[in-house]
């Protein structure tokens, strides 16, 4: 009897900071995505692949749907939307601690337009009220006319029946990548993310959101492999943070994130960071595209 096996691409949407990247290192058993209590850290849609026994599903994490204000947020809500066009099944977040933080018109018309292929999840069960997961599900009936699923993706409550739920909504399909493989980016991108959680963790305040991370050199045959990083960030006196007095606070930096991408690499690294400062880079289209950020056409148009 031929066994039928199903695959596709699930995109994770919803609000900055509503569980995407944790329910994503869950579903994985990995840790491939960002995670920080900070909003708005996963600026690239990040894709990592679930190979179980009939089915294979392409994860697609997005960055969050948050109102734009510059070049790179336009860049982020694009990707997302775009995201969320093409997925083969589209799974909204919400957010049981912030029941206020819904999808805006824009993004609430995009899911509607999807609805055949969208299921909705309450993420944070653990910690939210029961009447703002109750007010939750009552928004998910009235606006989208679907029964949403509860689950924590930190304590893992609830999300194996949600992967069951997605796994039955893929279309019937050969799998598209072989078996053993995770994620699609390669080994480089996911070392630049494990430096920028790593800023994410170490400074406060907008420091984080104002650094961007490039990989110049990967030198993988060497012993220990030889990584130099550039961390750019907007103004000078960021740059002097980020360093610290002595060069005490960039060594720390450099020396918790080598540790990361050590164990996720299984082999020995040589960090070597830079910090150099590029004006408004955020905010400048062709900076963005230097940095390898796709940006929305109307930017790179010039409108």
């Amino acid at each position: 009897m031929e066994i039928v096996t199903r695959a596709g691409h699930v995109a994770l949407v919803g609000r900055p900071n509503v569980g995407k990247s944790t329910l994503l290192n869950s579903f994985l058993g990995e840790k491939l995505s960002i995670v920080t209590p900070r909003a708005q850290t996963t600026r690239e849609r990040v894709t990592g692949i679930l190979t179980t026994e009939h089915a294979q599903l392409v994860f697609v994490d997005t960055p969050g749907l948050l109102e734009p204000k510059y070049a790179l947020q336009r860049a982020m809500r694009a990707w997302a939307l775009e995201a969320l066009a093409d997925a083969d099944v589209v799974l909204l977040l919400l957010d049981a601690t912030r029941p206020d933080e819904l999808p805006d018109a824009e993004a609430l018309d995009a899911l509607r337009a999807r609805r055949d292929a969208l299921i909705v999840a309450v993420n944070k069960t653990d910690a939210g009220s029961e009447e703002d997961i109750a007010a939750l599900e009552a928004w998910s009936r009235a606006e989208l006319g679907l029964e949403p699923h509860r689950l924590s993706a930190s304590t893992g409550q609830g999300v194996a029946e949600l992967l069951g739920a997605l796994e039955a909504r893929l279309p019937v399909s050969p799998f598209l990548y072989p078996e053993d493989e995770l994620a699609v980016q390669s080994v480089r991108f996911f070392v630049t993310e494990l430096i920028r959680e790593t800023i994410f963790e170490e400074y406060e305040q907008e420091v984080p959101y104002s650094t961007a991370v490039r990989i110049e050199e990967y030198r993988e045959a060497a012993d220990p492999i030889y990584i130099r990083a550039t961390i750019y960030v907007e103004r000078e006196s960021q740059k002097q943070i980020l360093i610290g007095r002595g060069g005490a606070r960039i060594k720390r930096l450099g020396a918790r994130a080598r540790e990361k991408i050590e164990a996720f690499l299984g082999q020995r690294v040589y960090l070597d960071l830079w910090v150099k400062p590029l004006a408004n880079w955020r905010r400048k289209v062709g900076t963005l595209q230097y940095l390898g950020y796709p940006v929305p056409r109307e930017d790179a148009d010039g409108h």
